[in-house]
């Protein structure tokens, strides 16, 4: 991780005009999950970051009711998708990504990492020679300051490992799409026991975002709806985070977090969606190659996790 990113970023918030950028966001409140459309008024050409494929897991069926909202409103507002962004290869549920590449276009991207992940899970599924652990199922793998666009609104990429080794977050104008890194501040901190998560990562990775200017505004891909609180929340500030997150306000040292997030993670039951969404999402959602009587397969691993 690089300081030169988060200067860049400092740079690009403080000189950002939000009348530049417009976001909707769209809350599947079976898997918790808040996928955004982010687009540039002027050109109309639009980015839609984590997006949710529908998925019943007593039955094995998909279906694309959450996707066909976001396909939508894409149409409803004449948008151009030029990019579908992933934050990092989620364990709570499936991507859409390539059922609105077919529907509505966009380059699927995500965190160079992603080929770490690929290799651990490839082994857990055990899915022979013909799944490839180059990451070469997205259309862009990105790095630490990579900068492109979404029309004239800039982006850079960070990276913010400790929930997976390859989150990414995404600064888009004036805004942070923080993926699984941090939740409300009445929630806290994202998990750090999945393989190749670090909670002493995580908490460098919460506070390279906290660094950025008090204004800065940070969507969330989830929220459980904290204790005392009746409604969904997806957006807060790096001031209200840094002031109020109950595990990493400021003034809690790396060794408080880490004790607090490994405690807490042993307590924690596996994510419902765990298994099919790892085997989807790592292959940049894209399913297993159907078999030869043309039905296509998820496996499950017995007595492993």
């Amino acid at each position: 991780m690089t300081v030169f990113a988060i200067e860049t970023a400092t740079r690009q918030i403080e000189g950002f005009d939000r009348s530049r950028m417009v976001i909707r966001t769209f809350f599947d409140e079976a898997t918790f999950t808040a996928s955004h459309v982010v687009h540039d008024p002027a050109s109309r050409l639009a980015a839609i970051i984590d997006p949710v494929l529908d998925y019943d897991p007593s039955s094995g069926r998909t279906s694309h009711g959450s996707a066909d909202a976001v396909v939508d409103h894409i149409r409803n507002n004449d948008l151009t998708v030029d990019w579908l962004l992933e934050t990092h290869a989620h364990a709570d549920h499936l991507t859409a990504a390539p059922y609105l590449q077919e529907k509505v276009g966009g380059k699927i991207a995500i965190g160079h990492l992603i080929t770490t992940v690929q290799g651990v899970f490839a082994k857990l599924f055990n899915t022979g020679d013909d799944f490839r652990h180059d990451g070469s199922q997205f259309d862009r793998l990105f790095e630490d300051g990579d900068q492109f666009n979404i029309g004239s609104v800039p982006v850079i990429a960070l990276h913010v490992p400790g929930h997976t080794p390859a989150d990414l977050a995404y600064v888009v104008g004036d805004s942070v799409f923080v993926g699984d890194t941090l939740f409300m501040p009445d929630y806290g901190t994202a998990r750090c026991d999945f393989p190749g998560g670090d909670a002493q990562a995580l908490y460098q990775s919460v506070r390279r975002i906290l660094s950025l200017p008090d204004h800065t505004r940070l969507f969330m891909c989830h929220d459980y709806m904290a204790e005392g609180r009746d409604y969904y929340a997806w957006e807060s500030t790096v001031a209200e985070e840094r002031e109020h997150n109950i595990h990493v306000h400021q003034g809690v040292t790396e060794k408080e977090f880490v004790a607090m997030r490994t405690t807490r993670d042993r307590t924690l039951d596996m994510p419902r969606l765990i298994l099919p969404s790892v085997q989807v999402n790592m292959r940049a959602g894209f399913f297993p190659e159907a078999e030869d009587n043309g039905t296509r397969y998820l496996k499950i691993p017995l007595d492993v996790l």
